[in-house]
């Protein structure tokens, strides 16, 4: 089964994600609550960015390897499905930001 346009999307998902992470720290809207990140985010918006996108890009690997794999592909709905819940939070947190849902 070809799943490279659903790990394509998984991949611009994790990397909109960590951008729109660090908009609304640095503009004070949001703080980051994963732990490691927040360390990571301490060091420097470089490490972040790097980190994150790499462990994005390593699930990407895993999942289009093992993409033969069942268990690949519902792992990849469930990542889909997780990010979408992201930006469905990252969407509200804005509007909430800007005044639009008080």
């Amino acid at each position: 089964m070809n799943l490279r346009t659903p790990i394509l999307i998984l991949v611009v998902l994790n990397a909109v994600d960590g951008f729109l992470t660090l908009a609304w720290i640095k503009t004070g809207i949001a703080s980051e609550t994963n732990l490691l990140m927040a360390s990571l985010l301490g060091a420097g918006v470089l490490p972040f960015l790097l980190f994150k996108n790499a462990m994005g890009i390593f699930t990407a690997a895993v999942l289009y390897y093992g993409s033969n794999y069942r268990l690949a592909r519902y792992g990849l709905n469930l990542a889909i499905f997780a990010y979408s819940f992201a930006m469905v939070t990252h969407l509200f947190t804005g509007l909430a930001a800007s005044g639009f849902l008080s």
